[in-house]
């Protein structure tokens, strides 16, 4: 380990894993910790925080979907010499009342070295390799936030945008709303996949549809209209205004969501012989 490592948390993740592999490929030491990885950090046994943490100089922190940020161990990597934290949070979140995220935020602004938030919207890698993959299977994407549009973003852009503020200048302070070139309503994003894909999918954008999906999963009512209030929520912001965060920062265009839908496909994101399987939604990222 090099005390100029660059510690990557969620590093098998769709965002910890690329920003991980970027920095690698640009010859930069990267110290990769997940779970199950070689280098092992699990929120939930603090054991393996500062081992994890000792000597690096700069921070991807993240944390998996209702896993809070500990104060602890953020305390913890700035004590152990860490002088650069890019949080990875998520748009719309004071709409949405996302109190993890929001005191995430907090957190960071207030830990005294430099930081970046990066606020993404919807990943696209949602649809082959997290939470909306198996109800693409199904045939059937229960998303209660009806026709409004969101700003589907790549997560290898999002890996862009977060290496350059590990490693570049003119980040500190910041806050990077980040989406891709177009917004689309999620039914529009779905018939993009189903198109791809060859299956056919369709998009169910109503509460009483999210509460048919959920039900069978076996949540709790409560929590199941914690969440349909939250859809709500964003729903009543209407449509994501796409920015130009990818741009300026990379130098380069966004992705779009139709050649990320095709490149996935041509992968056989979608292909299995597997059963599909009931999949619950979770917010924008």
């Amino acid at each position: 380990m090099s005390a100029d490592d660059i510690l990557v948390l969620g590093a098998t993740g769709s965002t910890g894993r690329r920003v991980a592999r970027r920095l690698s490929d640009a010859g930069l030491p990267v110290r990769a910790a997940s779970r199950r990885g070689a280098v092992r950090f699990d929120w939930a046994l603090p054991a393996t925080w500062e081992p994890t943490v000792a000597g690096a100089s700069r921070l991807y922190l993240m944390a998996p979907h209702d896993v809070p940020v500990d104060p602890a161990f953020v305390r913890l990597a700035v004590e152990s010499g860490v002088r650069r934290v890019v949080l990875l949070s998520s748009r719309a979140i004071e709409a949405m009342r996302d109190g993890r995220l929001l005191a995430a935020e907090k957190l960071v602004r207030d830990c005294g070295v430099e930081w970046t938030i990066l606020r993404p919207d919807w990943f696209d890698q949602n649809f082959d390799e997290g939470v909306f993959r198996d109800a693409v299977l199904a045939g059937t994407v229960a998303v209660p936030v009806g026709d409004a549009r969101q700003g589907f973003v790549d997560a290898d852009d999002i890996a862009a945008v977060a290496v350059a503020a590990l490693t570049g200048e003119g980040h500190h302070g910041r806050v990077h709303e980040i989406t891709g070139p177009r917004a689309l309503s999620f039914g529009e994003a779905v018939d993009i996949v189903a198109r791809a894909a060859g299956r056919p999918v369709r998009h169910l954008g109503a509460a009483e549809d999210y509460r048919a999906a959920m039900a069978p999963l076996g949540l709790p009512p409560a929590q199941i209209e914690a969440e349909i209030r939250a859809f709500a929520a964003l729903r009543e912001l209407g449509d994501a205004e796409p920015t130009d965060t990818v741009r300026q920062v990379t130098g380069r265009a966004p992705k779009d969501f139709t050649a990320y839908a095709a490149d996935a496909a041509a992968r056989g994101a979608w292909r299995t012989d597997e059963g599909a399987r009931g999949s619950r939604p979770a917010g924008a990222g």
